[in-house]
């Protein structure tokens, strides 16, 4: 175990392990929590109630959740002048499963994203969104209930990757020069990387003195291996859970050797691992008879259309895997159509090392802070993904009963009583406390 520099892990727990791939979970395992930034510390007061009631009812006090409280963010840089403390990364690293709520993005240099950098640290090649609708939850679609698939996005590569150059920079006119003198076809279509086509439009528009270069550039890495590690955990979540379809989302008719690879590469990864074969001359394929997952059918669809057909064919998807920028757009559109983003619940996971943090997928809502009035479902909800990697599955249902049970009461936080006929308006606290209640 680690020396931590300024937190304390619980005497009485004991480390989540992996063992020949699998998690060996004790009967009080040790889970970091960061309780986030603005409306965290309300949602997670609710959410840690909700948790430790539903382990108590399911094991009768035989096992519980030996919960370390790390840090991240504003609470951190207060306390220790760091947005992301060593000893937070350590800590999951270390007991290798944990939970967070919302986090501030700094303002000014340094980390882009807490999130971002927490996932790349870890290596959570995996952001798991599973959406879903509860009955009684208000929703824009007239049929949300049609709405049941989870979303496999890559977490690590894409545009998050982080690799830009400011406009008029010196390192943003290397690579312009670079594409000048190795690729002048393709430096074409780069409208105002010379002198000349700037001076074309300033004069167009009649703007005075003379106009600098000014081209912001981004690379965007997509990965062979990057792609078949999270097809390939797409793919088998699908055979665990007796899905019928996986869809890989891209926009490879564009970006062709980006996107358009990562099709080719999950395709030529169903028919290699998985014995897939092509329906009716490909690309499409299908898991045959007689291997695991048969009649689990790979496709693919372009993103643009992907976000009409989610809205308008729901049920024509199961299992998405998709690119980071595309699954950002997707999960967001789907939370919308099962009642917002307020109970959409995330998962960042590596499943060759285990590590998994669990998290809100909202903001930190900075004007919502300190009033006990925001909804904590995505926090709970992400607690029942968590408890379900844990394999603790009886607790993830009991608090899935316990929520559509609160709901289905209509004693509800603002967000949903403003738009329910009939609504009881609680707060965050006391819409634990209804969920409690609920568990009989």
């Amino acid at each position: 175990m680690p020396a931590f520099k300024d937190v304390v892990a619980p005497a009485n727990g004991q480390p989540i392990t992996l063992s020949q791939g699998k998690l060996t979970v004790p009967d009080r395992p040790i889970l970091p929590f960061i309780e986030g930034d603005g409306t965290g510390p309300d949602i997670w007061r609710a959410s840690v109630r909700v948790f430790d009631a539903a382990v108590a009812k399911v094991f009768g006090g035989k096992k519980q959740v030996a919960w370390m409280e790390v840090y991240a963010g504003e609470k951190a840089f207060k306390k220790f002048n760091n947005w992301l403390p060593d000893d937070t990364v350590d800590a999951f690293r270390t007991y290798l499963v944990g939970i967070k709520g919302p986090l501030t993005t700094p303002v000014g240099g340094g980390i882009r994203s807490l999130n971002v950098a927490l996932r790349q640290m870890l290596d959570l090649y995996v952001c798991l969104r599973p959406v879903q609708y509860f009955t009684g939850v208000p929703s824009p679609v007239k049929h949300p209930e049609k709405v049941n698939m989870t979303i496999f996005r890559e977490n690590t590569e894409d545009i998050y990757a982080g690799i830009e150059y400011a406009a008029g920079t010196p390192e943003a006119q290397k690579i312009l020069d670079f594409i000048k003198q190795n690729d002048p076809k393709a430096f074409g279509k780069v409208r105002f990387g010379t002198a000349e086509k700037t001076l074309e439009f300033a004069r167009a528009v009649q703007m005075a003195g003379e106009q600098p270069v000014m081209v912001g550039i981004g690379i965007k890495p997509v990965s062979k291996m990057g792609t078949q590690r999270l097809i390939y955990a797409a793919i088998q979540y699908a055979i665990t859970h007796k899905k019928k379809s996986v869809t890989l989302v891209h926009k490879g008719n564009i970006m062709k050797f980006t996107e358009g690879a990562f099709r080719d590469w999950g395709y030529e990864l169903a028919k290699s691992v998985f014995g897939a074969v092509e329906i009716d001359g490909g690309p499409w394929c299908k898991i045959p008879e007689g291997k695991p997952g048969a009649g689990i059918v790979i496709k693919d669809a372009i993103a643009d259309i992907t976000l009409q057909q989610v809205l308008t064919r729901p049920e024509d998807f199961d299992v998405i895997a998709t690119l980071n920028l595309n699954g950002d757009y997707l999960s967001d559109a789907l939370a919308a159509q099962v009642g917002g983003i307020g109970i959409a619940p995330g998962g960042n996971i590596n499943y060759i090392t285990g590590h998994a943090v669990f998290e809100a997928t909202h903001g930190t809502a900075p004007k919502y802070a300190n009033q006990d009035r925001v909804n904590p479902g995505s926090v709970i909800l992400s607690g029942v993904m968590m408890f379900e990697h844990l394999g603790w599955q009886a607790v993830a249902d009991l608090i899935v009963k316990s929520l559509e049970a609160a709901i289905g009461a209509k004693t509800v936080t603002y967000d949903f009583a403003r738009q329910m006929t009939g609504a009881k308006e609680i707060k965050c606290s006391e819409f634990a406390s209804e969920m409690i209640k609920h568990m009989g």
